[in-house]
């Protein structure tokens, strides 16, 4: 052992719990998770921990038909974060328009709109400067790249 962090997992319990929520057997998942005294599934603290250990960390896009959740490198700038998505994004990269996922959730009550968020001022413009946080809702504003002149 490299003094990493360690996970202890089965492997056998996840299938099996998995097997358990597919099959819709609430009964049979509930007695498994009893045996744990209630633990559940370390596949979220897994998930939580290798991003970490990565140094990776992830914000949202949001549109009226969808929700995206994209990983960048913690430290990623705008442009950069922008890029994940399409370099042409990155490349033409204006400004972003975004606030933390924790303010949206505080101010909306349910709602699936920013109007709530600007109303209490909780959402703000960005440059290409700006470090996005883990969680931001973002939206990149952007100039189609040209390809430049013509020979």
């Amino acid at each position: 052992h490299g003094g990493g962090l360690v996970i202890p997992l089965s492997i056998e319990f996840e299938e099996n719990l998995t097997a358990l929520q597919k099959a819709g057997d609430v009964d049979g998942e509930r007695a498994l998770l009893d045996t744990l005294n209630g633990r559940g599934s370390v596949l979220p603290r897994l998930i939580k921990c290798g991003y970490k250990q990565l140094k990776l960390q992830y914000y949202f896009t949001a549109g009226e038909k969808e929700v995206r959740c994209w990983t960048v490198a913690a430290g990623s700038t705008a442009p950069q974060a922008a890029g994940v998505i399409h370099t042409d994004f990155e490349a033409g990269f204006i400004k972003l328009e975004c606030c933390s996922f924790d303010d949206f959730i505080e101010c909306n009550k349910g709602e699936k709109n920013m109007s709530s968020v600007k109303a209490a001022g909780k959402y703000r413009m960005e440059g290409k400067n700006y470090i996005v946080q883990d969680g931001d809702i973002c939206h990149f504003l952007f100039n189609k790249a040209t390809g430049g002149k013509k020979k």
